[in-house]
């Protein structure tokens, strides 16, 4: 591809050309014990640390891994997120986010009303250390590449992977965009059927 096309790309066309290129992987699969973490995460632009462990202690937790903040899919992503966090919070659930973005710029993110608003932590993974854990590859940063506000993207890409983990602590569902061809919404969707089906009845 071109290379001025590339950088041109502001959208999550961008994050998904970079991922394209990527070498194939294979996430970790369902009925496998989610590896735990604790990370640096912003909720509603305040950052504190958090843990799986005691995410799971109040049932069971949806992981989703995204390229970057202010592109077009984690975006929409976010937003979708954020509209069925009530839905999620009925079931039980706790929402998680993480991505290669810095805490700094999940703090903004983390708190606009048109993505996060508030409702979910996004913790910031830099060196890919927790997604390398659960078997995802970080592709390398784009030169020149800029998010929708024009701010510059230093940091590699995540692929769009999302873990449904049980309270047991194991993964009972996995969705990948690329594998499975999802839209960001999608995840949601999905996500939130399983941990409706984890909880035994549909959330109001």
């Amino acid at each position: 591809m071109n290379k001025r096309l590339v950088v041109s790309l502001a959208t999550g066309a961008l994050v998904a050309g970079a991922l394209v290129a990527s070498p194939a992987f294979a996430a970790l699969s369902q009925g496998t014990a989610a590896p735990a973490f604790t990370a640096q995460a912003s909720k509603d632009g305040k950052a504190s640390d958090i843990s799986l462990a005691d995410a799971l202690k109040n049932g069971p937790v949806v992981v989703y891994f995204f390229p970057s903040a202010y592109t077009g899919g984690c975006d929409v992503e976010a937003h979708a997120f954020a509209t069925e966090a009530a839905k999620f919070q009925a079931a039980g659930a706790t929402i998680i986010g993480v991505s290669a973005d810095s805490i700094q710029r999940l703090n903004k993110f983390s708190a606009d009303p048109n993505f996060c608003a508030g409702k979910f932590p996004i913790a910031s993974d830099p060196a890919g250390k927790i997604a390398a854990s659960y078997d995802l590859k970080m592709s390398a940063a784009v030169p020149g590449a800029k998010d929708v506000q024009g701010a510059v993207i230093d940091h590699g890409f995540i692929s769009r992977t999302t873990f449904v983990i049980g309270r047991d602590g194991k993964i009972a569902a996995v969705f990948d965009s690329e594998a499975d061809h999802l839209h960001p919404q999608e995840h949601v969707a999905k996500s939130l059927a399983i941990v409706e089906q984890l909880n035994g009845s549909k959330a109001p």
